[in-house]
């Protein structure tokens, strides 16, 4: 028979978002300023995306070029930049977004350990992406060569494949929603990698799907955000990132990863598991260097 279900406070906030048609990533910003966004910015993005804007932006209105790009609204007596537009080409988006950062922080000795080293990436989006990718690569990354004495080739692989990593990153920061303030969080434990983003999965992503990698996203919470990032080839979108990431696993050897949200959809946390001949250290017929830079 039909009955009545009280909505929780996650639920009605679902609601009012699928009842607003404009996005948090599109909807204009009426604290900021056309001011709030940077030219250099916009140039040294178009110019790496190889758009022909790059050229004309040299000599065309500055408000026109924004128009051009749909960072801004299109009304001409009250121009205000577009949240995405901020997020991107403002030098200083936590203004507008406070905690819209990434935060790397590695536990040596686990949890249950003193020490705790940390490090804060802010700036433009796409900015704090790469500086952040990039310092775990440099600092969490090792691969691992294993020689034998009865033939000339080596096994190599990786404690966790960048690939991996990279797109779990971009993951997190292509969903994340940006009107939550939380970071995005890297925890990186002695064997895995956790990394934490809110709110959780849509709605339409089952706990079965997430644990069976069946997964098809109905809705995108961030198609703007998603656009420049595609454009920069940090992210695909049409629901290739879960499969990247095995793929990039498997070549590896490691462990499947392990994808969790709470029932709330408070948050979404991706696992990474570390390669199990790091966890045992054999002695003997191994080297390790640093990964080379994909």
């Amino acid at each position: 028979m039909a009955s009545t279900i009280a909505p929780s406070e996650e639920e009605k906030r679902d609601l009012y978002n699928l009842a607003n048609n404009v996005p948090f990533d599109d909807r204009i910003n009426h604290e900021a300023d056309l001011t709030d966004l940077n030219l250099t910015l916009i140039q040294a993005y178009l110019k790496e995306i190889g758009s022909s804007l790059y050229e004309e932006s040299k000599h065309m209105e500055f408000v026109d070029l924004c128009r051009n790009m749909n960072i801004v609204n299109s009304l001409p007596e009250y121009t205000k930049p577009k949240n995405v537009g901020l997020m991107f080409f403002s030098l200083e988006p936590q203004r507008f977004f406070p905690y819209a950062q990434i935060d790397v922080v590695q536990f040596p000795d686990d949890l249950g350990g003193d020490k705790i080293i940390e490090k804060t990436f802010k700036g433009p989006l796409h900015q704090q992406l790469r500086d952040a990718l990039l310092y775990i690569h440099n600092n969490i990354i090792t691969e691992q060569i294993i020689k034998y004495p009865d033939r000339a080739e080596a096994d190599r692989f990786f404690n966790y494949p960048y690939a991996a990593v990279e797109e779990s990153l971009c993951n997190a920061a292509y969903h994340k929603g940006y009107d939550v303030r939380e970071p995005i969080e890297v925890r990186v434990l002695p064997d895995r990698i956790e990394i934490v983003s809110h709110p959780g999965a849509d709605r339409s992503i089952t706990e079965e799907g997430l644990r069976t990698y069946r997964v098809f996203n109905r809705r995108y919470r961030n198609r703007r955000i998603g656009e420049f990032l595609k454009e920069m080839h940090l992210t695909e979108g049409r629901n290739t990132g879960f499969r990247k990431i095995l793929n990039a696993l498997e070549r590896n050897g490691s462990p499947r990863p392990v994808f969790e949200t709470d029932p709330e959809r408070l948050s979404f946390c991706t696992t990474l598991l570390i390669h199990p001949y790091f966890l045992r250290q054999e002695g003997g017929r191994q080297s390790c260097t640093s990964a080379p830079l994909p």
